[in-house]
């Protein structure tokens, strides 16, 4: 069976899940001390909205918590099912989060600020893991930047398959 018509396979798989079963949204959340107080914030919010949420933590502020701890734990989570999992991980400018998720196999993690971009982001590219900057965005934006990404579906469309799919090729070829 070809690679595309595998992800079509997939993705009314994701579909069916949706509309047949009403299945909740499962967000996971990660953060370094600079992130801590947006990560709770979301968490919190998103739960109110009726997403399923699990916190990988930190749970309180400790300076010594390293983004690469926690993103990788984020972006492993997210890997053992990157069909139905999110992934939002916070620290002080978005980019180590983002860094650091891409190199987990599976993830796909963007630096996004902006409603619109996160929705082309989800739409076009299918990302699965979301990277916010606390010192760079407020709370009521980085709301926004969320449901637009989480409300957003991937578009399927056979170009951007074919450019996911060649994302994955290289990720199955390399021996790291």
């Amino acid at each position: 069976m070809s690679n595309f018509y595998s992800n079509i396979i997939t993705w009314w798989r994701v579909l069916l899940k949706i509309v047949c079963y009403n299945e909740v949204v499962h967000v996971y959340l990660a953060a370094d001390h600079n992130g801590l107080d947006l990560k709770n914030v979301l968490r919190d919010w998103l739960a109110s909205e009726g997403y399923e949420v699990s916190d990988l933590g930190p749970d309180q502020l400790k300076k010594t918590d390293d983004y690469p701890d926690f993103a990788i734990k984020l972006a492993q989570a997210i890997a053992k099912d990157p069909i139905d999992r999110f992934g939002i991980g916070v620290c002080g400018s978005g980019v180590g989060m983002a860094i650091v998720a891409d190199k987990v196999k599976g993830v796909r993690a963007g630096l996004i600020h902006d409603p619109a971009i996160a929705k082309a982001a989800r739409r076009d590219d299918d990302i699965n893991v979301l990277a916010l900057g606390a010192q760079y965005i407020s709370e009521e934006k980085a709301k926004q930047v969320v449901e637009a990404w989480l409300t957003t579906e991937f578009s399927g469309e056979e170009r951007h398959l074919r450019r996911i799919g060649k994302i994955k090729k290289y990720e199955n070829e390399q021996r790291c």
